[in-house]
């Protein structure tokens, strides 16, 4: 049987370095398997890289070093200098160098997709103090890729073994968060919500949980009216055009009933009212997806925890489950733009 060489191009951003980025990313790459599904290129540094394996003493593992995306070698893990050799590594620390470093990464693996170098992007962590600059003036990397690849709008959306959480109002503070609750905004993430599903995740009819605003979904309006003038025609909105959206839920009593498990996926109204149960049930094995971008984006959904920085210690499972989620979406993307064009092509021959 003839022995198929991998044909998707994963571009990596070592985001933070630094944070765990680079640890999570050699712990990956460091399983040979992986050449078997893909080309790794990351975004990086050769010498920060080497720092960091030195770091947490794995030694049998070594970049392929690269000027450029068209010269990754597809049996081994590439890196792409992007930033001065001369950067110091200060473990564990916050440092603005350590922030253009990766918006540096970030940038080129950005222009690599827009070029179609690199076919999927895996982010590592961000420190979102010190990328900020007039370079990048985004709250963090959703917004960015929302403004890079011209869409009006994205969801963050979060993945686990069994559960899939996005939110209405994400990266804003929660005094703003009952400003973002519109019916146009909510029908929006429901829209993006259900097209990623049947696109990405390969679901024929998906279901999704909506869930209230205030606590006990407003009690009939003793505890907010919100729920009854602003989701639920949202939900019903949702519901004429065959999405099939349910609540909306009170968000304790859900998770608290194990709700979750019976839908395909959750669309909660603001951020820490999706990430703290998610991150409770998938920490260290979740995946932060960007859905409704033209390019499949993941990223772990753990930060730079440089309190355990250079340790050895740090999971790689949550980043590992970000690279296996962006090669499934890239190929359910290809499956799904076949199978569209496909009817088209049969409806225009009736």
């Amino acid at each position: 049987m003839e022995n198929l060489q991998p044909t998707i191009r994963v571009g990596i951003t070592h985001g933070d370095y630094n944070g765990i980025g680079y640890e999570v990313i050699i712990k990956t790459l460091d399983d040979i398997r992986i050449n078997d599904l893909c080309i790794p290129i990351v975004y990086g540094s050769a010498k920060v890289a080497a720092y960091h394996r030195k770091a947490i003493n794995i030694n049998n593992f070594n970049f392929n070093h690269i000027k450029s995306a068209e010269q990754a070698n597809n049996k081994r893990s590439n890196i792409i200098n992007c930033i001065d050799d001369n950067n110091k590594v200060e473990l564990g620390s916050a440092s603005k160098a350590a922030g253009l470093g990766a918006f540096r990464a970030l940038e080129k693996a950005v222009e690599d997709l827009k070029d179609n170098k690199i076919d999927v992007l895996i982010t590592a962590p961000i420190n979102k103090n010190t990328i900020n600059s007039k370079q990048f003036e985004f709250p963090g990397h959703t917004e960015y890729l929302k403004e890079r690849f011209g869409v009006e709008e994205v969801l963050m959306l979060m993945v686990g073994e069994n559960i899939k959480i996005g939110v209405v109002a994400g990266h804003v503070p929660i005094k703003e968060v009952s400003a973002q609750i519109t019916e146009e905004n909510i029908l929006k993430k429901l829209r993006l919500m259900n097209k990623s599903l049947l696109q990405d995740f390969g679901l024929r009819k998906p279901k999704i949980a909506v869930l209230g605003l205030n606590p006990h979904a407003g009690d009939e309006g003793l505890l907010g009216t919100e729920e009854q003038e602003i989701i639920i025609p949202a939900i019903n909105k949702a519901r004429e055009e065959n999405i099939m959206a349910v609540g909306p839920y009170p968000a304790d009593g859900f998770f608290g009933a194990n709700s979750h498990t019976k839908f395909d996926a959750i669309l909660a109204m603001y951020h820490d009212q999706g990430l703290v149960p998610f991150k409770l049930l998938e920490f260290e094995k979740g995946v932060n997806f960007t859905a409704g971008l033209p390019i499949v984006r993941t990223s772990p959904a753990h930060g730079t925890a440089y309190g355990i920085t250079g340790q050895g210690i740090a999971s790689e499972e949550s980043f590992r489950n970000a690279l296996y989620l962006a090669l499934e979406i890239y190929k359910n993307r290809e499956l799904y733009n076949e199978m569209t064009s496909n009817q088209l092509d049969s409806e225009d021959s009736e």
